[in-house]
């Protein structure tokens, strides 16, 4: 059973494009000795405009032949590895300071990937459905004992709608739907 605490969604910051520029050159750093195709700012803080859990997203995106150099690199910089949290092919480092951050190690090309920047690029475009989300966000917040799966669970219809608008197959929306609910 995952833990219910309280999920806290605020107004989008102008601090967060700022923030991820911070950390994306600080990973860079602790990354010269890695050939690294991208960093991305992902999630919804990369949204302008749209609410959020106050934590920075970023995908390390490497090559699948690249992904243990970038952990050791990362874990030499000070983060902690947490193994892949049930997703294949993305690996999540705990972030060793401030700001809050969900940094992964994942591998170009994988559905995460495709998943996390095509969200990204639809919300960016389409205020309609940014507000929309953040709406929902911003609701399923308000119950102080929602655990973190009934939160993704929540989004999820939404996402749905998000989604329709990528280039994602049937099969690989429906990988993603019953990743975000558990089914």
């Amino acid at each position: 059973m995952l833990e219910r605490m309280a999920i806290t969604v605020v107004p989008y910051s102008p601090e967060w494009p700022q923030q991820f520029s911070r950390i994306a050159a600080d990973l860079g750093r602790s990354l010269a000795g890695v050939p690294v195709v991208a960093i991305e700012h992902v999630g919804s803080t990369s949204v302008p405009g749209l609410a959020a859990k106050p934590v920075i997203d970023i995908d390390v995106i490497v090559r699948r032949e690249h992904v243990d150099a970038a952990i050791a690199a990362l874990v030499e910089a000070g983060y902690t590895h947490r193994g892949d949290l049930g997703v294949t092919d993305r690996e999540s480092m705990a972030e060793p300071d401030e700001p809050r951050r969900n940094v992964y190690v994942c591998v170009e090309g994988t559905l995460h990937v495709r998943n996390h920047l095509a969200v990204r690029d639809i919300l960016r475009r389409r205020p309609d459905l940014r507000d929309r989300y953040g709406a929902v966000k911003s609701a399923l917040a308000q119950n102080p004992g929602l655990d973190i799966g009934a939160y993704l669970a929540g989004k999820s219809p939404v996402l749905q709608e998000v989604l329709a608008e990528s280039d994602l197959t049937a099969a690989e929306k429906d990988a993603i739907l019953r990743l975000n609910t558990g089914t």
